[in-house]
């Protein structure tokens, strides 16, 4: 599957015993040449736990270009990621320059 930087995808996390999977929103953080050579995308999560939390970017539909969020949801700068492309379920949307500029500004204070 073919993804771009900004896109918010659902992917299948596998369970520990490796039986059962759970579907979850993550936002590509991998830049599209990255994307386009690799068979896996870096990604971030995302949670619909609003707490405050260092290292996150609370997001709404507003916050996107294109797609539907359900929820108000945290994007997880602090847990970084990388799977492959075809644990990917679907795409769901994509976040507008400006948020991507907040979520990057959270991860360049992490290093």
């Amino acid at each position: 599957m073919k993804v771009y930087q900004k896109e918010l995808i659902l992917i299948s996390y596998p369970f520990s015993n490796m039986q059962d999977k759970k579907v979850r929103p993550a936002l590509v953080l991998s830049n599209d040449s990255f994307n386009k050579k690799s068979d896996d995308c870096i990604l971030v999560p995302l949670t619909s736990v609003i707490k405050e939390e260092p290292y996150s970017v609370l997001i709404n539909q507003k916050n996107l270009n294109e797609g539907k969020l359900i929820k108000i949801s945290r994007i997880r700068v602090d847990k970084i990621f990388s799977i492959d492309k075809s644990l990917i379920y679907m795409k769901i949307g994509k976040i507008n320059n400006e948020t991507f500029g907040e979520v990057r500004r959270e991860f360049l204070s992490l290093v």
